[in-house]
């Protein structure tokens, strides 16, 4: 048997941490010395330390861990328990990482300002579109970035079945919409010389008129394009111009790394 000390030594955790679990009943000592008091453990239970561990470590409560334990879990349950902890656990480092990503890109956009000789004024000719629409709660990208990708998704989806060949480039639009403050509606479109009246799939079909648009190129991930759009207004509003709707994101270049992706932004103006 090991002395307190030696289990905390060799299970790697702090004698005060083994004497609370004692205390509230989630790993009680093997033995405890009836005139000094003092705690013994047996090799035997490393094992469900390491247990408790690790299940405090994937963000379960001790009362969540002792009522594990005291259910004698098996193996494979814990298993399952970890896995589904661990995709947990996954899905809110990717969600940090995006907010970094957004935190940086609102660094770049108070310390960056793109220079106005990238802006060039565009004619840019009417045109027809095939898409689908929805909206988003406001711009912000918490509500932007979850609704875009999937929607872009599902328009991919249905192009071949619609027998829809299209003649230009993915491109995004944003416009406020009507029915609440915040919210936005987004559509998914390619250009695509077709027929209005055909079967489409339930794609829709969206026509443009032609407009003059301020544009700028933006290189690198979608999710970072905040301080380019945030350029394009200040080059708009410093030339005495006026925003008008709806903003495009014609995406040139969509490789499999984003750092290489290569979006024109397209800000109709008057």
């Amino acid at each position: 048997m090991f002395a307190i000390g030696e289990f905390a030594r060799h299970g790697r955790v702090s004698i005060r941490m083994l004497r609370h679990y004692d205390a509230i009943g989630l790993l009680r000592s093997a033995y405890v010395d009836p005139a000094s008091g003092y705690r013994s453990y047996t090799a035997g239970q490393l094992a469900d330390l390491n247990r408790i561990v690790a299940l405090k470590d994937l963000g379960f409560s001790l009362e969540q861990v002792r009522t594990m334990v005291a259910d004698e879990i098996s193996p494979t349950e814990l298993q399952a328990l970890l896995t589904i902890r661990r995709a947990e656990l996954e899905s809110t480092v990717a969600e940090s990482y995006a907010r970094l990503a957004q935190v940086e890109s609102r660094l770049r956009g108070i310390e960056t300002d793109l220079p106005s000789a990238d802006v060039v004024i565009k004619e840019l000719a009417a045109v027809r579109l095939v898409g689908l629409t929805t909206t988003a709660a406001s711009f912000t990208p918490a509500d932007i970035s979850p609704v875009v990708h999937p929607l872009c998704a599902e328009l991919g989806r249905r192009l071949p079945q619609a027998a829809v060949r299209p003649s230009g480039h993915l491109t995004c639009l944003y416009e406020r919409s009507h029915q609440a403050e915040d919210e936005v509606v987004v559509r998914a479109t390619v250009p695509a010389a077709i027929d209005a009246e055909g079967n489409l799939n339930g794609l829709e079909v969206i026509d443009l008129p032609a407009v003059r648009a301020a544009t700028l190129v933006h290189r690198g991930p979608i999710d970072q394009v905040l301080p380019a759009w945030q350029a394009l207004a200040r080059w708009i509003d410093d030339n005495g111009h006026r925003s008008s709707e709806p903003a495009r994101e014609l995406y040139l270049d969509c490789p499999d790394d984003p750092d290489g992706w290569v979006t024109e932004l397209q800000e109709p103006i008057e």
